[in-house]
């Protein structure tokens, strides 16, 4: 893809502003806490992961960073700007994008199709200009589709380019849906289960990508994922939360070394 960097800063560097930072983040639903007490920072470059049993609050976790919810009480940064109460299209626009557990494609529209909804932050013409097709909106489109090409090619979808994504198996359906977050151009991939219901092979071609989205687009990502084996191989930092209390932070050696992480999530197989 054009415009892109090798070799990622692998947690940031000494002296790198965080992409993303919250600071003792809390909240509550009807009384029940969420999250509690949550806060990181995510350095350019650096794939950041999030543990822990199902309502451990990482979901809840993506939904406060993108906007979906506003936390009672803390600190969220992105890009070094305050977005606590700002609007998710708002988040968007500076530089957040994210994936979601459930796949959530239009299945009647081709791939490049749905690649290209990724690009509507970037559209720059009214919708008679779209009707005319000239000028800035013809310009654009083309250069709209070149980007989406870009990603086609990225994530090697070019057999299934111009099919219905209905018709997909599941794995490039879910590949598609990282696609369409990478053609937003974000500073910052939030991926939710991103290897969630896939087979081996499905799982190491999603781990190869995602690996490359960093290395290759130099990107900042927080990953969310069940697959202790996944999140261990690919991550720089892993933060473990239970109950939305954070446990701890640090390297995935780090982390399998803690003796309430190998309890409650790792167990002996990784301890």
């Amino acid at each position: 893809m054009s415009g892109t960097q090798t070799g990622s800063h692998r947690a940031g560097g000494a002296h790198a502003s965080p992409v993303v930072e919250l600071d003792d983040v809390h909240l509550s639903f009807a009384g029940v806490k969420a999250i509690n007490g949550v806060s990181l920072q995510v350095q350019p470059g650096e794939l950041f992961a999030v543990i822990g049993p199902n309502g451990a609050g990482k979901t809840s976790l993506f939904n406060v960073i993108s906007g979906v919810y506003r936390p009672q009480k803390g600190r969220i940064s992105v890009l070094g700007e305050d977005v606590l109460g700002a609007k998710p299209n708002a988040i968007a626009r500076r530089g957040v994008a994210r994936t979601f557990q459930n796949i959530a494609l239009f299945e009647h529209l081709t791939v490049v199709d749905n690649l290209m909804l990724g690009r509507h932050q970037h559209i720059g013409y009214g919708a008679l200009s779209a009707v005319l097709w000239r000028g800035r909106a013809r310009s654009q489109e083309i250069e709209h589709r070149r980007r989406c090409e870009e990603i086609v090619d990225f994530l090697e979808l070019a057999q299934w380019r111009s099919l219905p994504v209905g018709l997909l198996p599941y794995g490039v359906q879910k590949r598609v849906e990282l696609g369409r977050a990478l053609a937003m151009e974000p500073k910052l991939l939030l991926l939710d289960e991103p290897v969630a219901g896939m087979n081996l092979e499905e799982t190491e071609d999603m781990a190869r990508f995602v690996l490359d989205i960093r290395d290759e687009l130099d990107l900042a990502i927080i990953m969310v994922e069940h697959d202790m084996g996944l999140v261990m191989d690919l991550a720089d930092r892993v933060l473990v939360v239970d109950f939305g209390t954070p446990i701890t932070t640090g390297t995935p050696d780090e982390v399998q070394r803690h003796p309430e992480v190998v309890r409650a999530y790792l167990g002996e197989a990784l301890s």
